[in-house]
């Protein structure tokens, strides 16, 4: 057996470990503190079993569609292509025999692929989702998520009967590489732009520049505008590391500027071996994503335990949950020393104040002997962090520890 054919099997062994491990030990959890209510879908088994997802989000105009169709060799089902918006669709596009356009609500249930959550945000948005599905070798390793451009003013959400930045959240926290293009005649990072940005910050590290349509100026005007956009860059991404930025043009025809014609096809050859090795990191990708979510969960049990536990148990309910409230820094730093949790696994606090303050204290769940959750759930989060995922992890070739 050759060593990726020897990867491959190992990794869908693990995959399928990992499925197990967060279906009986991990969504119990989730369910009995009422996670999806805090705006966290579960996990459907299409979620492990499905190829890497890459997730391109930029303006319109920025050349998005035309970059898929690049990584295709050829147009996919629905496609839509011009100067100004011409969708404010997501479009899902991935391998099948048949070429054909999928509806969202069909695609949400169509086994084996991971958007059954999507669920979640109702007909408003699964009218403006669908899938394309092309019988393209690519597509059996990746599947790419064509986004809306990103407009300015009030275009952005005028018209549009769903939330954009929980869409695309909902999104980038699947991926595996996040993919920001822009186009190099129209730099501005706007503000609507900057808020999308700004809701992929949490997912840095997947996050990839493109700098699109690089032939079309000089090679001392890209120098220029190269120093521009991590200049702007910068403002936005609040990263200590310099963000990596790809200069191409991702499109059919040939490069126009011979002067910079070597040094783009470097830079897109370089995004495009990054591409194949994402399923080759598809599984530790996954467990990585599973342990981060574990932590959350446990953070978030924790939490509701100790706003049920402070509750008083006869009088003044109603005024102890308004000074918990009023004062929620003071519980999750209280938390946070007595589990010893880091601040990096502790929810967004204006969110999570929204999402609780209207629910009844006294009913939420306990950790210990409490109806809703039973400590061994617990037991069964802290075996999987300890020692289950690393012994995943480690059966893996390529990480440390594996052979």
């Amino acid at each position: 057996m050759s060593s990726a054919s020897s990867y491959a099997a190992i990794a869908k062994e693990v995959m399928e470990e990992l499925k197990t491990l967060y279906m009986n030990s991990i969504l119990p959890v989730e369910e009995a503190t009422s996670y999806s209510s805090f705006g966290f879908s579960p996990l459907n088994a299409g979620e492990f079993d499905s190829p890497p997802l890459v997730l391109l989000v930029g303006p319109y105009s920025a050349g998005k569609t035309t970059f898929i169709e690049h990584l295709l060799g050829k147009k996919f089902p629905g496609q839509r292509v011009g100067p100004e918006p011409t969708t404010d669709k997501f479009c899902a596009v991935l391998h099948g025999e048949d070429e054909r356009v999928i509806p969202g609500n069909a695609l949400t249930v169509t086994p084996g692929t991971p958007f059954k959550g999507l669920q979640m945000f109702g007909n408003n948005f699964l009218t403006r989702f669908e899938g394309a599905q092309s019988n393209v070798d690519i597509l059996k390793n990746l599947t790419l998520i064509d986004s809306p451009g990103v407009l300015s003013g009030e275009k952005q959400t005028l018209g549009r009967s769903y939330s954009y930045d929980d869409v695309l959240n909902w999104f980038a926290e699947r991926s595996d590489m996040i993919i920001l293009l822009f186009d190099v005649q129209k730099l501005d990072i706007s503000d609507e732009m900057g808020s999308a940005i700004k809701v992929l910050q949490k997912y840095s590290d997947k996050i990839k520049v493109v700098l699109n349509k690089a032939d079309t100026i000089s090679h001392q005007q890209l120098m220029k505008v190269y120093g521009a956009l991590l200049w702007s860059l910068g403002k936005v991404i609040d990263t200590p590391e310099v963000t990596r930025v790809y200069i191409g043009s991702f499109w059919s025809e040939p490069l126009k500027n011979e002067d910079t014609t070597p040094l783009l096809e470097m830079e897109m050859a370089d995004l495009l071996r990054d591409l194949a090795a994402l399923p080759r990191m598809g599984a530790v990708r996954k467990i990585n994503d599973i342990v981060k979510r574990i932590r959350q969960i446990r953070t978030h049990a924790v939490l509701l335990d100790h706003l049920r536990n402070a509750m008083p148990s006869m009088f003044g309910k109603e005024k102890k949950k308004a000074e918990l409230l009023s004062d929620l820094p003071t519980v999750f730093r209280t938390v946070m020393k007595q589990h010893n949790i880091s601040v990096g696994d502790f929810p967004e606090l204006n969110k999570f104040k929204r999402d609780v303050e209207m629910m009844d204290f006294t009913e939420l769940p306990k950790i210990k002997g409490g109806r809703m959750l039973k400590g061994k759930r617990m037991q069964d989060i802290e075996e999987a962090l300890n020692s289950k995922i690393p012994a995943m992890l480690n059966r893996i070739p390529g990480i440390t520890g594996s052979e």
